[in-house]
């Protein structure tokens, strides 16, 4: 059913009538969270002092009650009689009652006895209070209540039906706590917002955050308006059970009303935002929550660091990760998990080693999904050594074995370091674990024979993924690609047949470009339609292999080409950038061939520049990046240092900006004019 809520600077809020039946069969759950904001207080001087209405008859305790706050004389020789008789006094004998009730059999008889023994004839509505505020056994707590009904008169008794509550709320018995509030309608008791926010407590201490919600929503069935300490509890359990319009309604509201909100509803908040993409939102909640003084705990930072890994923003992982530390917490598995995540999903290869390390030497057990993230990274950014401790670490934890995930991804760190050996025998081993490989291992092969220029084992490999039915995707596609880029010319042809069964299109235009068989504008709408035609995740992929493929094979002008249509139709961006001061050249995202492709349009444009008096900035530079490539020992600056050097250009890394190339415009005017000379003269 539907509800509508309202919510005004006035506390108002309207539910549909609802039936309520009983018993209500409990629901077995592991409990974690502890709700004080809705509880009873510890100290029961508020509730009891002002127990009693005008004229009441309660007990002949009252006068002598009355009579405790009198301040006597330590000194006086009555001292000792007159503490005896004090309110402290008995309210710590109240408390040993209590503890022996806690520990008896929840007998009827028993109990009764020990009350009977204990307080005599001469008890209170308020000893009541004090004894059952203090007792932890439901069911001798409601064989207690009991017999207060029937030895006192008694003029508040929801209050004694909320601390009997509190005590099912401390063993977390949901399904007795209903069962008291079924009595209480059923003995005409009225009950109260204490009432209603002390089952709601029990229901979030056995993480059952519908109940919760279905028993905040009965409370306008008895007039019951929460108070702002229950109208913060539900945040987070509304949060929980899905209703995010609902818990982020309520939250503004908190932030209007300023309403004390626990560490627990912040992580609730938090997670929400990161659920719906807000990863800004979690970082407000974190900064409001430290205005407002609220320590967080290591189920927030949890909750945080989950949220800021899946944006991938690894920075604030880190400084998260020192803040526990600085906060003297602990980090715990959940911890570990989501720094394992984000620093492996971000390629943040020593951070997730580090981490790695030392969830290891505390004793804790990664699972799959951990360990799979882990090689993952591995293969992407090369670390071949630290895979293979993880996949040892593997097959000798006592919680998981290698699944072919984990052998898929050693397959590819071993393949794309043309280790044919041992990428054959962890794929036999692979085979003989019970696991048939996949699209993504037999791809990772063809890749590892392509490396080592064994184009007949490409082929036979090709041939097998065929054989077993498997359909050729986008990658293994693009894989043959890049093999072709690395193959001697004279065996280009038996590459071009298997992307020709995988492709027909991709196949006719690579057989043509081999051939030199294609015009150039031909070459650039064929070149076009398939470019259009595949997914966004392969397209630079696809781009940069054609690429190189032409400057492999001489062709220049198809290469300049296939640049241009890539940055018209959005594959690449801001190659060249201008300004006042400088011009640069951007290949940080490009193949090497399509680099060197890149820079010869440069070099044209900035001799265009010069012929047409343009004046050039005073700084010009090309950015390759600081790294070199994973699984190259030379990496995308080493070949375009190489290439400038043949060219004798006047450029020269620069010792301040890593990855950066750099010459004046004096320099590179000289060095163009000698270029322009000495192709006359060659004319």
């Amino acid at each position: 059913m539907a509800y509508t809520y309202g919510f005004c600077s006035s506390p108002s809020i309207s539910f549909s009538q609802r039936s309520f039946n009983y018993p209500i069969v409990s629901q077995s759950r592991a409990p974690h969270l502890r709700i004080t904001q809705i509880s009873l207080q510890e100290s029961v001087s508020e509730v009891t002092h002002n127990l009693e209405p005008p004229n009441s008859n309660l007990s002949p305790v009252t006068d002598d009650k009355k009579k405790s706050y009198v301040w006597v004389n330590p000194k006086n020789p009555k001292a000792s009689h007159f503490k005896k008789k004090s309110f402290e006094s008995r309210y710590t004998s109240l408390t040993n009652v209590a503890e022996a009730l806690n520990s008896s059999v929840p007998d009827e008889v028993d109990v009764f006895n020990i009350l009977d023994s204990n307080l005599g004839s001469t008890l209170s509505e308020q000893d009541g209070v004090i004894i059952l505020n203090n007792m932890s056994n439901p069911r001798s707590a409601r064989i207690v209540l009991k017999y207060f009904q029937e030895k006192c008169k008694l003029s508040r008794e929801t209050v004694l039906y909320n601390v009997t509550l509190k005590v099912f709320r401390k063993s977390k018995d949901l399904d007795g706590a209903e069962k008291l509030f079924g009595e209480m309608l059923q003995r005409g008791i009225t009950p109260d917002n204490v009432t209603f926010s002390t089952i709601i407590g029990c229901a979030r201490l056995r993480s059952l955050p519908n109940k919760a919600v279905e028993w905040f929503e009965k409370m306008p069935e008895f007039g019951i308006q929460p108070d702002n300490v229950t109208y913060a509890v539900m945040i987070d359990c509304y949060g929980r059970i899905g209703n995010v319009e609902m818990a982020l309604r309520l939250y503004d509201r908190s932030r209007t009303e300023k309403w004390r909100v626990d560490t627990v509803t912040f992580a609730t908040i938090v997670k929400i935002y990161g659920s719906t993409g807000n990863f800004d939102g979690c970082l407000t909640v974190y900064e409001e929550m430290k205005a407002l003084g609220v320590k967080p705990n290591l189920v927030f930072y949890n909750t945080l660091l989950d949220a800021m890994g899946r944006a991938k923003r690894p920075w604030l992982v880190k400084t998260l990760h020192q803040q526990i530390l600085s906060d003297g917490l602990t980090p715990g598995w959940a911890t570990y998990a989501a720094l394992i995540c984000s620093y492996g999903k971000a390629r943040y290869g020593d951070d997730a080693m580090n981490v790695y390390k030392e969830v290891k030497s505390k004793g804790f057990e990664l699972n799959n999904v951990l360990y799979n993230t882990l090689l993952s990274m591995c293969a992407d950014i090369g670390f071949v050594d630290e895979a293979l401790e993880i996949f040892e670490d593997i097959k000798r934890s006592t919680t998981c074995q290698p699944d072919s995930w984990n052998y898929s991804s050693l397959i590819t760190i071993f393949s794309c370091c043309g280790k044919v050996k041992e990428a054959e025998e962890t794929l036999q081993e692979m085979v003989n674990a019970g696991f048939e490989p996949n699209i993504y291992v037999l791809t990772s092969l063809i890749q590892c024979y392509g490396k080592v220029n064994r184009t007949d084992d490409v082929v036979n490999t090709f041939d097998k993924i065929m054989d077993l039915g498997i359909t050729p995707d986008e990658r293994s596609c693009g894989c043959l690609l890049n093999v072709m880029t690395q193959t001697p010319k004279e065996d280009l042809h038996k590459l071009t047949r298997c992307i020709q069964k995988a492709n027909p299109k991709l196949g006719d235009l690579v057989t043509l470009l081999v051939d030199s068989n294609i015009e150039d504008e031909a070459f650039k709408n064929e070149a076009s339609e398939i470019l259009g035609n595949i997914g966004d995740d392969v397209r630079k992929a696809y781009c940069n292999c054609l690429i190189d493929l032409c400057i492999n094979l001489d062709q220049l002008e198809k290469a300049c080409d296939l640049l241009d249509l890539g940055i018209r139709v959005g594959i690449y961006s801001d190659i060249q950038t201008k300004s006042n001061t400088n011009w640069s050249l951007h290949l940080k995202s490009l193949s090497l061939g399509a680099a060197l492709t890149a820079l010869h349009i440069w070099i044209n444009d900035l001799t265009k520049a010069i012929e047409e008096g343009e004046e050039l900035p005073p700084l010009l530079g090309i950015n390759t990046g600081h790294g070199k490539h994973k699984y190259s020992e030379k990496g995308l600056a080493g070949g375009v240092e190489s290439h400038l050097k043949e060219l004798s250009a006047p450029f020269h890394e620069s010792s301040e900006k890593v990855g950066w190339f750099l010459t004046t415009k004096v320099a590179v005017k000289s060095w163009l004019e000698g270029r322009r000379v000495d192709a006359m003269a060659v004319v």
